[in-house]
């Protein structure tokens, strides 16, 4: 049973955003110490990818383990509450996940994703960041 009013329930999850969150921020942050530059958001490209490397045909995904399913993550579960609602809303966040993919990929894109949990992590990321556009600026 859900302890929030369906109004109280509704303001909370309007208040999640899709945009400039924490792991964005950080990775973005990352991206640039790095020294590359990037546009944000470009919604002309399949799934609008949170960080476009134009010169590098790179596009970067910041996705949330919970909206987008990390695999395996302690972070990815599922609300016990409405679980039919939960699934179909999972199902169809995974699906058009891979479609954007899949369509970045065959327009001859590199697709990257970098998970919520991975940017607790800062020793291991800064390397990976570093190692994917380095791979990518040859």
């Amino acid at each position: 049973m859900d302890t929030l009013t369906p109004a109280q329930r509704s303001d909370c999850m309007r208040k999640i955003k899709s945009h400039n969150t924490r792991p964005e921020l950080i990775v973005r942050s990352i991206c640039h110490q790095l020294g590359y530059r990037f546009r944000l958001g470009r919604k002309d490209l399949p799934g609008t990818p949170d960080l476009v490397f134009p010169r590098l045909k790179l596009c970067i995904f910041v996705h949330g383990c919970f909206w987008h399913r990390h695999s395996g993550c302690r972070y990815s579960y599922t609300p016990k509450t409405n679980v039919d609602f939960w699934i179909e809303k999972f199902l169809k966040n995974v699906r058009r996940d891979k479609l954007a993919s899949d369509a970045l990929e065959s327009a001859g894109w590199k697709v990257e994703v970098v998970w919520e949990c991975e940017v607790r992590d800062l020793e291991s990321l800064k390397p990976r960041l570093a190692g994917v556009l380095k791979s990518q600026d040859l």
